[in-house]
């Protein structure tokens, strides 16, 4: 049967060619997701900066006890959105352990130099160059707070070197220090560059005191290397924090690479279970339209003693050996979108520039299995049906299929309907990634549904749309209500394919316009100040308190971002947070306070958005339990519930309480209110030049700057979505065109009884508009009430957003290539000869 399937793929290529495209451009689009995450799962950083360490004690994530499931507490672990840090004592403690030579604190300071503004650095204390180890490439090791040794990676470009002076900002502070020395290390390392300052001036400098970023541990050379490693574990995890050793040490040197592995891990896992079902629909749809095809083929071969099982061995023969090309061809092509993929983010930073696509055969392998199975598994059900009838009567049921399904098709297409219905219950119920989770339930269930119903949908919609075609159309319409009816079953794929592009497109693509569209208005409407004092480097406490001293300043709000981590029902979330002194706030923010007042928030309270209150049960007057950026739980009373969460985040904390949890200790911005008139745009100017890169900025440039942020982190969902949509969009040409290929005979042989060739292209379009009509109705009903639901749940808003410019492109664009890739092989039938397509093979 091998032999016989590899002469069919080769002597009717054109009929084979659709499937091929379906599987092949699958296989790209799955590649590309599991390449994604295969690279992120083996991406670690460089742990070069600990490079002699045997471990290094650190806390980069948070493990959150969740519910409690069968007896067995489930468990969550979020990467800290604030870098942890572990206690001072920890170093004595690690360096008490025996067979460790010595444990050295590292503390990690945000920098800046003036020589080198654009390469990113940390300062470090001296004592932290036996971790890597550096060694003295010129000069000494600073002795005084005025000296700064430099790494080789900042002394080559600026020219930096032994006796010269630079500026260096760190805490919102701009000073002079002399270099005394550049360093350097034996292998060549990546990330950030590297400034050391007395260990005694960079615990000053610290926004932590009496805490380290990471504490590295030295082996002494002839020590027990794993007795040393367990006694290391042991008081890591007393201290809550993580023993880090190998590779992982990378992690604990660069926090910002466990974010790129969960980011990578997170969106190729997310949009791989969606391309998984987009593919599985796609797939099971063109190989079993391709089976039914030939159906007259595959009657002759039962006819000619072809047994059963040997015509199924045939087709999945035949799919198998395209499976295996798809792959040769889609897992390069997947190799090389990955690749391009990976630019993208990178240069939008959401990914590192060492991050690497790395790996391939195991991704390769699992997407070519899961692709093969799928269509396989479709080729042997499409089969079922031809296979299981007497070679007697195959020639005589090889031309017409039953209209419609069997009853336990219908019983699950009712199923699932009724479940994606139950779904908008749940949606509206919850929040966040919980509700989007349900709301994509509920997209695909009804997609399924539709695919189960089709038969009943095309021949219900036929019925209902005979007198329109027939009154439009005359005669040829008569013709094209005729067919649908009595090719309900064979529609089902060109109905699903439609369905499922429209749906998808219109639920998904839409839903990041109306998140981004709410993060802007709420921002936009809430900022009450003219004016806003903002610093690339960070603006101490005190600068809002300056600026309320300045003459015609009504208030000023001091602004830090961070986020937080809540709990939610099924696990814990990090969101958006803001620190404020609500001195004065009322005049500059307006959050929209549904209940409780900002006038009320001290430390220990703490302000929420209404939609983060209900996911969590929090009521006004609760004590709310969190963990603030940085790993610390705190437990702090509800004082106000505020709407507009989208714009300012989902958690409103006094500025006091992060203070010492955040990585610079800094305000992002000072938002600054002025009486009319008062002519202070001088004096605040003023004020802004006391901090290095300080400037005053109208309000309005600051939401559009927001506007340009949100569009850039909704830019991968977007690419994504395009991607999967662009994928259900060419599997309906796709569909459409071997549906339209498969209609020779058919054509033909009306042409032969009489009907003239403009006839027989009326009545095409005729079908092509009633099937077109009902799939983007039903694909416009799916998205609206899908859409519909997301969107109240997680913005408030009870009717979303759609552009105009949006939808048109969406429903134009889908129909356009409908009508195309129908009207192009028809008119090409057309121009057969009848009496030569009759003889034509199907």
């Amino acid at each position: 049967m091998l032999r016989l399937a590899a002469q069919t793929l080769r002597h009717r290529t054109g009929g084979f060619l659709a499937t091929f495209v379906a599987l092949a451009a699958g296989v790209a689009v799955l590649m590309t997701c599991a390449l994604l995450v295969e690279s992120g799962w083996r991406h670690q950083g460089d742990p070069h900066r600990y490079g002699a360490a045997v471990a290094v004690v650190a806390d980069r994530d948070l493990t959150v006890d969740g519910p409690t499931v069968l007896g067995e507490t489930e468990h969550t672990t979020v990467l800290l959105p604030e870098r942890g840090s572990v206690p001072g004592k920890v170093a004595g403690d690690l360096a008490d352990v025996p067979g460790v030579d010595s444990a050295v604190g590292d503390r990690r300071l945000v920098v800046t130099t003036t020589a080198a503004p654009g390469l990113p650095t940390t300062g470090h204390g001296w004592s932290s160059t036996a971790l890597a180890p550096y060694r003295l490439v010129s000069g000494r090791p600073p002795r005084s707070d005025g000296e700064i040794a430099v790494d080789a990676r900042l002394a080559g470009p600026t020219r930096l070197g032994p006796g010269a002076t630079t500026e260096v900002v760190t805490g919102g502070v701009s000073r002079t220090y002399e270099v005394s020395g550049v360093v350097g290390t034996d292998g060549t390392a990546s990330g950030r560059a590297a400034l050391f300052f007395t260990d005694a001036h960079a615990a000053a400098l610290d926004p932590h005191p009496g805490r380290y970023d990471a504490v590295g541990v030295l082996n002494a050379p002839d020590a027990d290397r794993d007795a040393v490693l367990a006694e290391v574990r042991r008081i890591a995890d007393a201290a809550g924090a993580t023993a880090y050793t190998g590779h992982d040490r990378g992690i604990a040197a660069e926090p910002e690479s466990a974010a790129a592995r969960s980011l990578a891990l997170g969106a190729g896992a997310a949009f791989a279970g969606y391309a998984a079902a987009i593919v599985g629909f796609v797939v099971a749809g063109t190989v079993g339209l391709s089976v039914r095809h030939r159906r007259r083929d595959l009657a002759l071969l039962r006819a000619v003693a072809a047994t059963p099982g040997q015509v199924r061995s045939m087709l999945l023969a035949e799919v198998g050996l395209l499976g295996l090309l798809a792959g040769a061809v889609g897992v390069p092509a997947g190799l090389l979108a990955t690749r391009q993929v990976r630019d993208a983010l990178v240069s939008r930073g959401f990914l590192p520039d060492d991050f690497t696509v790395r790996g391939g055969v195991l991704s390769a392998a699992a997407v070519v299995v899961t692709v093969a199975v799928v269509a396989l598994f479709s080729a042997w059900i499409a089969a079922l049906r031809v296979t299981r009838i007497r070679p007697t009567e195959a020639l005589g049921e090889a031309a017409v299929e039953p209209a419609t399904g069997g009853r336990a098709r219908l019983v699950c297409g009712l199923a699932c309907v009724a479940g994606a219905f139950s779904l908008t219950v749940l949606t509206g119920a919850t929040d966040g990634q919980t509700a989007l989770g349900a709301a994509m339930g509920m997209l695909y269930l009804f997609v399924l549904g539709v695919a189960l119903l089709a038969p009943w949908i095309n021949q219900g919609a036929a019925r209902l749309l005979g007198p329109v075609l027939r009154t439009v159309w005359g005669d040829s319409g008569y013709l094209a209500a005729a067919n649908l009816r009595a090719n309900a079953r064979g529609a089902v794929a060109v109905l699903t394919a439609l369905v499922l592009s429209v749906g998808l497109g219109g639920t998904v693509w839409f839903l990041q316009d109306n998140l981004e569209r709410q993060t802007v208005a709420q921002s936009r409407e809430g900022v009450l100040a003219q004016y806003a004092l903002t610093s690339g480097a960070g603006l101490p406490d005190s600068a809002a308190a300056e600026a309320r001293r300045v003459p015609g300043v009504a208030a000023a709000t001091g602004v830090r971002r961070t986020s937080v981590v809540v709990p939610d029902r099924l696990e814990p979330q990090t969101v958006p947070a803001q620190g404020i002194d609500p001195l004065g706030a009322d005049r500059t923010l307006d959050l929209r306070v549904r209940s409780g007042s900002l006038d009320a928030l001290r430390e220990g309270t703490v302000a929420v958005s209404t939609a983060r209150a209900d996911a969590a049960g929090w009521r006004l007057g609760d004590k709310a339990r969190l963990w603030l950026g940085d790993g610390t739980p705190v437990t702090l009373r509800v004082v106000a519930l505020y709407e507009r969460g989208w714009g300012f985040g989902d958690v409103t904390l006094h500025r006091r309480t992060l203070d010492g949890h955040t990585v610079t200790g800094l305000d992002d911005r000072v938002l600054i209110r002025t009486t009319p008139d008062s002519g202070a745009e001088g004096a605040l100017a003023e004020l802004a030049r006391r901090y290095p890169g300080g400037q005053v900025t109208d309000t309005a440039r600051l939401t559009g700057e927001l506007a340009e942020d949100v569009a850039v982190s909704g830019w991968l969902n977007k690419m994504l979505v395009t991607v999967l949509v662009g994928y259900a969009v060419l599997a309906a040409a796709n569909t459409l065109v071997m549906a339209a290929l498969a209609r020779t005979r058919e054509l033909s042989l009306l042409r032969l009884v009489g009907v003239t060739r403009g006839q027989a292209k009326r009545m095409v379009h005729a079908e092509q508009a009633g099937l077109l009509g009902v799939a983007l109705l039903i694909g416009a009903a799916i998205a609206a009430v899908t859409l519909t639901t997301i969107v109240r749940a997680v913005t408030g808003a009870t009717v979303p957003h759609v552009p105009a410019t949006g939808w048109t492109a969406l429903l134009g664009g889908t129909t356009a290539l409908a009508l195309l890739a129908t009207v192009v092989p028809v008119t090409h039938i057309l121009r057969t000869a009848p009496v030569e397509g009759m003889g034509v093979r199907e």
